[in-house]
């Protein structure tokens, strides 16, 4: 596995040989196996899969979300040679904003909703640093997990408005077998938050009425950031703890 620290360095290995087609998966590290699938995934469909590991500075709202984000570079360098994945980008800060953090990608919209309502800012991080990479990697195919998926959606959506000639590559989530979604922020909870974590999903699949799951969230000790539906999608967002969950599912 090929270890690739500036832009100048992926773009000369992306380059050699150039006809080959490579999958990408972007990633903040702490990885799990909800990661490891969009890696199968990518090496299923491509010639050759770089992933990326950078805990982007941009879309923290909170100094402290940003501080307390879990780290595991080794964990995560091992798991990737154990896939066989063919290069890993590892970029500073610098690398990424070379010139601070004056130009970025604003969606004006769908980024204002759900997360973007109590994350003000973070979408902005998110379509920055993506398209940043995307211009450095030139990859044929991205691949991004169901998890996050108003993400997923901003994705798209900027890669068609920019004609950025790429593939997106949509992943289904990954669930614990409690059914709680696969995070690296999981590793923040406790044993406990595990296990009650999982109610999260379950409230989700069980009621009709969205009123009903965040009640019954509440209830067991979540603080409700909110729970709507959006063309046949429910979304959930909620603390546990100084955790943060986000979820989904298809109605």
């Amino acid at each position: 596995m090929r270890k690739l620290v500036s832009p100048k360095e992926v773009k000369a290995w992306r380059h050699s040989p150039p006809s080959k087609s490579l999958g990408f998966v972007p990633t903040m590290g702490a990885l799990h196996e909800g990661h490891l699938s969009l890696i199968r995934k990518a090496k299923s469909e491509n010639d050759q899969v770089m992933v990326s590991l950078f805990v982007n500075p941009t879309q923290f709202n909170d100094p402290k979300d940003f501080e307390n984000y879990p780290k595991t570079l080794n964990e995560d360098l091992e798991l990737l040679i154990s896939e066989n994945v063919d290069a890993v980008f590892l970029p500073t800060t610098e690398d990424l904003y070379p010139h601070g953090q004056g130009m970025k990608v604003t969606e004006t919209e769908f980024s204002k909703d759900l997360c973007g309502e109590f994350r003000p800012g973070h979408f902005d991080g998110v379509l920055t640093v993506v398209m940043k990479l995307f211009q450095i990697v030139k990859p044929s195919a991205a691949y991004f997990g169901e998890k996050d998926y108003q993400q997923l959606l901003l994705i798209e959506r900027m890669v068609k408005e920019f004609f950025i000639d790429l593939e997106i590559v949509r992943v289904p989530t990954l669930r614990e077998t409690n059914g709680l979604a696969m995070s690296s922020r999981n590793r923040r909870l406790s044993s406990d938050e595990q296990i009650k974590a999982s109610l999260l999903y379950k409230a989700m699949k069980e009621f009709e009425d969205p009123k009903e799951v965040q009640a019954t969230l509440e209830k067991e000790g979540f603080r409700v950031e909110y729970v709507r539906e959006i063309k046949g999608r429910r979304f959930v967002a909620a603390w546990l703890g100084d955790v943060r969950l986000i979820d989904n599912v298809d109605l």
